[in-house]
């Protein structure tokens, strides 16, 4: 992977919307249904809004039925560092973008086989590169 990208807080509010930035600066999410990718079924790359990263591809996205994109594992496993998460009175896994730093959202163990994960991501810190042809 990348060296990995470090920018001042004012550099990434201006090269990112203001909801890229709440949530992928700040560790906001957005309300369920209403991201660009939740019901997205496009073969492709899904990337990290925020440095480009490759985080996931479509082979691996399922519907989980929560409005969120959900991912059964990353593109590779050193693209996405987790981290506990004890925000809002509860105690999840964080999933963020290993190069970056990236809010992306939370990992829980009620996947898909093989891996039995799912990565729950807010589509506003992801850019779908679709595969041609």
């Amino acid at each position: 992977m990348p060296d990995k990208i470090h920018k001042p807080d004012a550099q990434w509010q201006a090269e990112l919307t203001p909801t890229q930035y709440q949530i992928c600066r700040k560790g906001g999410t957005e309300i369920a249904f209403t991201g660009e990718y939740w019901h997205t079924k496009e073969p492709g790359v899904y990337r990290c809004v925020c440095c480009g990263n490759e985080l996931f591809h479509s082979e691996t996205k399922f519907d989980s039925g929560t409005g969120w994109p959900s991912f059964g594992a990353p593109f590779d496993p050193d693209r996405v560092a987790t981290r506990t998460d004890r925000a809002h009175g509860m105690v999840r896994t964080e999933a963020l973008c290993a190069r970056c730093g990236a809010h992306l959202g939370h990992v829980f163990e009620d996947g898909p086989p093989p891996t039995g994960l799912r990565f729950c991501i807010n589509s506003a810190a992801l850019r779908l590169e679709k595969k041609s042809g």
